[in-house]
C-alpha cells in the first residue's frame, strides 16, 4: 500500500483556534477540494441568478438543450446523471420563463422534446460570470494528461458515491 502524501502544513482559523490540518490522508484532502468546489459552484450559481435570471443548473440545461435541441427529458437526465423527476420543475421554470419550449415529439406523440426559445438561445450564448467561463480557463491552464486523469478519478468516485443507497 502506497504510503499517504503529505501536503503542505496549511493553518484554518476558525474563530480564534488555528487547526493544523496537514497529513489528513488523500481522501480527506480530495473530499476538502470537493467541498470547496461544491461551496464554489454553489456561489457563483447565485451570481448568475443575480446576473443572468438563472442557476448554475438551469444553465447547464440551457446549454444541452442548445446542443441537442429536440432533446427528449428523459435523455436530458440521463446526460446530467438525475432521476427525470428531479429535472420536471427546473424544466417547467425554464419553461414559464420563456426560455425553453416544450411540444409532442413529431414522431411519437406520447413523448415531448425540448428546445430554446429566442431568449434561451441568447442565455445560451453567454460566455462571461458564469461557472463554464471558469471551468474553461482552469481546464486551459492544465495539460490534457492532467485534465484526463481529473475527469478519470471524478468519474470513478461519482461510480462509488453511486453504489451507496
Amino acid at each position: 500500500m502506497p504510503a499517504a502524501r503529505r501536503t503542505p502544513s496549511r493553518r484554518i482559523h476558525p474563530g480564534s483556534r488555528a487547526t493544523d490540518v496537514s497529513g489528513l490522508g488523500e481522501a480527506l484532502e480530495f473530499m476538502r477540494a470537493l467541498w470547496e468546489i461544491d461551496h464554489s459552484l454553489r456561489r457563483v450559481s447565485k451570481s448568475m441568478e443575480s446576473m443572468l435570471g438563472i442557476t448554475g443548473p438551469q444553465r447547464l440545461v440551457i446549454r444541452m438543450v442548445g446542443r441537442f435541441p429536440g432533446i427528449a427529458p428523459g435523455d436530458l437526465a440521463s446526460i446530467l446523471h438525475v432521476d427525470p423527476s428531479s429535472l420536471t420543475g427546473m424544466l417547467e421554470r425554464l419553461r414559464r420563463n420563456g426560455l425553453l419550449s416544450r411540444r409532442s415529439d413529431p414522431e411519437d406523440a406520447r413523448r415531448s422534446v425540448l428546445s430554446l426559445t429566442a431568449r434561451g438561445r441568447a442565455v445560451d450564448r453567454v460566455r462571461s460570470g458564469t461557472v463554464e467561463a471558469a471551468v474553461v480557463v482552469a481546464l486551459k491552464a492544465q495539460p490534457r494528461a492532467r485534465v484526463t486523469g481529473a475527469h478519470r478519478v471524478l468519474e470513478a468516485v461519482a461510480r462509488e458515491l453511486a453504489r451507496i443507497r
